[in-house]
């Protein structure tokens, strides 16, 4: 199983950008997607989760300017992220839980960071 993550870039403030994060392999089901981000130094932060039932969840830093989906159909995940500012600057990570096709217990997955850098 692999996760593909993908989207990152430079953008000026104000600009958007839209993640993307695959999962590949035998997979049969998958229960929530996230995605975090880390500043170098700091800890890793859950920014966004989303249920395979739909429901959402969003740090208050980013609420009413990122959206998190899914195609469950490609097994991917998506962050929008509007209005961008220069502190969403950091590596963006996405994690999926999800059972492997003939496993018994669900896991934690983890895609490559993809960078995202707000700046002028």
């Amino acid at each position: 199983v692999q996760l593909q993550a993908s989207g990152g870039g430079l953008v000026q403030p104000g600009g958007s950008l839209r993640l993307s994060c695959a999962a590949s392999g035998s997979i049969f089901s998958i229960n929530y997607m996230e995605w975090h981000r880390q500043v170098p130094g700091k800890q890793r932060e859950l920014v966004a989760y989303i249920l395979s039932g739909g429901s959402t969840y969003y740090v208050d830093s980013v609420k009413g300017r990122f959206t998190i989906s899914r195609d469950n159909a490609k097994n991917t995940v998506y962050l929008q992220m509007n209005g961008l500012k220069p502190e969403d600057t950091a590596d963006y990570y996405c994690k999926a839980r999800l059972l492997r096709s003939g496993g018994s217990q669900y896991f934690d997955y983890w895609g490559q960071g993809t960078q995202v850098t707000v700046s002028s």
